[in-house]
């Protein structure tokens, strides 16, 4: 440790020293433009034929960028920006002595692939967002809003623009026109602009910008060149409307005597999307009974450890802008801290209800799989001035099961209850865009809650406050957020809050939270604060810490996995500047955390190191080794005691082929290990890409999961005497799934895209156990286990007799399983003319429970071909009224 002590102060000496350097600074170019007067505006064609690009000069004198900076491409590129009142053109010439080699790989939209242009635009010039718009060399658009300097950028933007290219025998070369409209710009007679290009020149995996930025400068947008030249041009307000219908069908197995279930359904809806210019720089989306059929499933998962799983959002509508919206609790440069928390998951809007009825035998339930959402409105935007705004109003329906009689009466229960949903963001940059300050509150209130769903709380609110400074040319930073939670219910409610694995209130050595039933809100606080170097140099690091109390509860709509938990952490980095013989860049790190709860126990200690390469044949790599010295654990045992677990060791590494060629692989393992072998894990993900003509695309991602664990959570019971068992057991648990993904792009605006992924998860158990001394050292002091004469399987049930007397102390259900699942998206995509579209849907998912007592691919093959899935087939038409 002491040695440990030393090598931590040398580094951090060699950081500071490092920082007392000054960042080099790089001149800034400046374009100028002219607008079109007397001149017929270009015809997009992409072959720069037209007299009006004659008004303004060629800008170009690119410079590397990747992989070795500063240096001179292998080609120039140049080009020429000029206007009119309503639009924005740009004409680009790239040169390439072997046109005949120039990569066309085509895709879908935001999919760049082969060579590539690239303009970035902060119209705002607030040195902090941009608006970014790519074009292919095959004619493949791809746009996106950058936000946060550059660290975020959201591909969910479609503006509506226009692009053509044309290889000739100077290379090619490309011409853009750009609504104005798209764009969000003051009201100045004279714009200023930050401008920037990068070319990606593909056969030498090669990107050169027009304006240099070394790679060791903090930021993006905030090294922007200049657009000069714009004047009296007025802001455009946006106005367009998307109406949608959507058909579909439904087919699946019927089951015999349930009226609910015959084994088809039919559906016709309409909908309406609409984006309204409230001012140039606020835009109001609005969506009426939005439908998301066209949306790919969700992969297949299983957590044995009683946390909610983490899935992405994929619907567009809260997909966009949603950089605007986010609220990571503990987000930092170093990477994220603390999972996936977040103040605002859209994904709770919408979600599956989360009542059920009560039932007698022989009824049968119609119960719905989503909640409808009624209507939503989205206000956001980002402000001349540097204030970013965002609010999200939206409302999801009641939902009802119903509930047949075996002699055909017919009920209604409620399921989910008419739920109010707001989230409002407001962040306001300031000393020279250096500096933000920005404040967030979130509402979820349920209307008339029965008594059925009393176990829902009546309203939650959550604010938080966030906050970032820079200096030293953005080299340094401190950042951090306070967040505080409120949630308001019935005494069920709040039990059973304080119940749940988030908070475990109920645990029995936990002297500094204890469950009260009377209760009717809990009041929490969380947040983060770190400072750290990013900039100026091979060195980099940040040092913070991040809390959550234990009545902290974000679930309503966010996303938290536990409370009570205090950490801190280091994490120290070294990259390299310059490509050699062997590397185009390498990174080494090291990090180091630890947690502890509100009662001051030290739960965790973990120390890692890992290293990224980045090679000379454009290869990929990255490994990495962690040590974990101190594991306890408040929550694995439910409510039970905090649980020591052994120390662990445990590793990664990932390799991927150069991304450019037709056929590419990919593999990444993990594993882990008890010192003491009382657990171990490993993980294993190879895949190949073939990409036989630059029109598809073939993937296949197969994956092993295997798990041993000595120590497994069962159940908690009381026996016979009320004395409390911890049940636990060793599981073996074996998963298999295989993600297959075909990309057919007929042209860039038809697309035939398949993705099928089968699934199968098993787990036996066996050497049950209770836990009696959940503290001990040694991993055999910490229970009592269960000898074969102790228990006894009947009707897949275990009874258990502990003294032998006779006299059965409790029982439990034989907890091993075997989930299989299949499911896929066919998705035939045309965009049949700018920003209209049509989707043509095939989804099917088969799950079912298989035998844990089978073998793996038996099981997989029994359960899912020769059965039948269910269907859905779906015919969904946009068409994008622009007023």
């Amino acid at each position: 440790m002491k040695q440990s002590t030393i090598l931590f102060t040398l580094l951090i000496f060699s950081v500071y020293l490092n920082a007392q350097d000054s960042t080099e600074v790089v001149p800034k170019k400046i374009y100028v433009t002219k607008p079109i007067e007397n001149e017929t505006p270009p015809l997009v064609d992409g072959l720069l034929n037209d007299e009006a690009w004659n008004l303004v000069e060629w800008a170009g004198e690119y410079v590397e960028f990747q992989p070795d900076e500063n240096t001179s491409p292998s080609y120039q590129t140049k080009f020429k920006i000029i206007y009119d009142n309503k639009n924005l053109y740009i004409g680009v010439r790239c040169y390439d002595a072997e046109p005949d080699k120039i990569v066309k790989r085509l895709s879908r939209r935001d999919g760049f692939e082969g060579d590539w242009i690239e303009f970035n635009i902060d119209s705002y010039h607030d040195k902090r967002t941009a608006f970014s718009f790519t074009a292919t060399v095959a004619g493949v658009k791809g746009d996106e809003f950058v936000s946060n300097n550059g660290n975020d950028w959201d591909g969910s933007w479609n503006p509506i623009w226009y692009t053509k290219t044309n290889v000739d025998e100077e290379g090619w070369t490309a011409e853009l026109r750009i609504p104005l409209s798209q764009l969000k710009f003051g009201g100045e007679e004279n714009q200023v602009w930050g401008l920037q290009s990068t070319r990606r020149f593909f056969r030498a995996e090669e990107r050169s910008l027009w304006q240099r930025k070394p790679i060791d400068t903090p930021g993006w947008v905030s090294e922007f060149g200049e657009l000069h030249g714009l004047k009296n041009i007025e802001p455009q307000k946006q106005l367009e409307i998307q109406p949608y219908t959507v058909t579909s069908g439904e087919t699946y197995e019927a089951e015999e005597g349930n009226p609910f279930r015959d084994g088809s359904e039919n559906d016709i809806a309409v909908g309406l999307d609409a984006k309204i210019g409230v001012t140039n720089d606020l835009t109001l989306d609005l969506t009426v009974n939005p439908d998301f059929g066209q949306v790919e499933a969700d992969p297949s998962a299983i957590a044995l450890d009683g946390f909610q799983i983490f899935f992405r959002e994929q619907r567009p509508f809260f997909v966009e802008n949603k950089n605007i919206f986010d609220f990571s609790v503990s987000e930092s440069e170093a990477g994220n801290t603390f999972g996936f928390d977040n103040v605002f998951y859209s994904r709770r809007i919408g979600r599956s209800p989360q009542g059920s009825p009560d039932t007698e035998d022989n009824e049968f339930v119609n119960q719905p799989d989503n909640t409808p959402i009624i209507g939503a409105a989205k206000f956001s935007g980002k402000t001349k001035n540097g204030w970013a705004l965002g609010v999200l109003e939206s409302v999801t329906s009641k939902r009802y099961a119903t509930i047949s009689s075996e002699n055909g009466d017919r009920r209604r229960e409620m399921v989910e209850p008419l739920t109010n949903y707001f989230v409002g963001r407001a962040q306001k940059d300031f000393n020279d865009r250096n500096s933000y300050l920005g404040v967030i509150f979130t509402a979820a209130n349920r209307d008339n809650l029965t008594e059925e769903l009393n176990f829902l709380h009546k309203s939650a609110y959550t604010g938080g406050v966030d906050f970032k400074h820079q200096w030293n040319n953005r080299d340094w930073y401190v950042e951090g957020n306070v967040i505080l939670s409120r949630v308001n219910g019935s005494e069920e409610a709040i039990k059973n809050t304080q119940e749940s694995i988030t908070h475990l209130f109920q645990r029995v050595d936990a002297n500094h939270v204890a469950l009260d039933s009377t209760r009717t809100s809990l009041t929490g606080s969380g947040g983060n604060v770190q400072i750290g170097k990013i900039g100026n140099g091979h060195w980099k690091f940040e040092t913070g810490g991040t809390w959550r109390s234990p009545e902290l509860e974000l679930n309503d709509l966010g996303f938290q996995r536990q409370a009570d938990d205090i950490r801190h952490y280091t994490w120290i980095g070294y990259q390299t500047l310059k490509p050699d013989s062997t590397f185009r860049r390498v990174g080494i790190n090291y990090n180091h955390w630890s947690a502890w709860d509100f009662n001051g126990n030290h739960n965790s200690l973990r120390f890692n190191t890992n290293s990224w390469q980045n090679w000379e044949n454009n290869w990929f790599s990255n490994f990495g080794f962690n040590y974990a010295p101190i594991q306890y654990s408040n929550f694995a045992l439910r409510g039970g005691p905090r649980l020591r677990q052994s120390p662990e060791i445990s590793f990664w590494n990932s390799i991927r082929t150069d991304s450019r060629k037709k056929v590419r692989f990919n593999v990444f393992h993990r594993g882990e290990k008890a010192v003491d072998n009382s657990y171990r894990s490993y993980f294993v993900e190879a895949g190949v890409t073939y990409q036989p003509i630059n029109a598809i695309r073939i993937s296949a991602f197969p994956s092993v999961r295997i798990n041993n664990d000595r120590l497994q959570f069962i159940d908690n019971f009381d026996d016979v005497n009320g004395s409390p068992r911890y049940l636990n057991g060793e599981i073996n648990q074996r998963t298999l799934s295989m993600s297959f993904r075909l990309n057919y792009t007929i042209n860039p605006n038809l697309t035939i895209q398949y993705w099928g992924q089968p699934f199968i998860s098993r787990g036996r158990y066996s050497n049950f156990k209770h836990v009696t001394d959940a503290s001990a050292k040694l991993f055999e002091n910490r229970f009592t286990g269960y000898n074969l004469d102790q228990l006894s399987l009947a009707d897949d049930t275990y009874s258990v007799d502990e003294d032998l007397n006779g006299v059965e102390d409790f029982s439990f259900d034989n907890p091993d399983f075997s989930f299989v699942q299949f499911r896929s998206n066919l998705v035939i995509r045309w965009e049949y003319i700018p920003g209209s579209e049509i989707f043509l849907v095939w989804s099917q998912d088969v799950s079912q429970d298989g035998d844990p007592s089978a073998g793996l691919l038996s099981s997989l093959g029994d359960n899912i071909f020769g059965q039948k899935p269910q269907n859905i087939f779906l015919l969904k038409a946009t068409y994008r009224f622009v007023l």
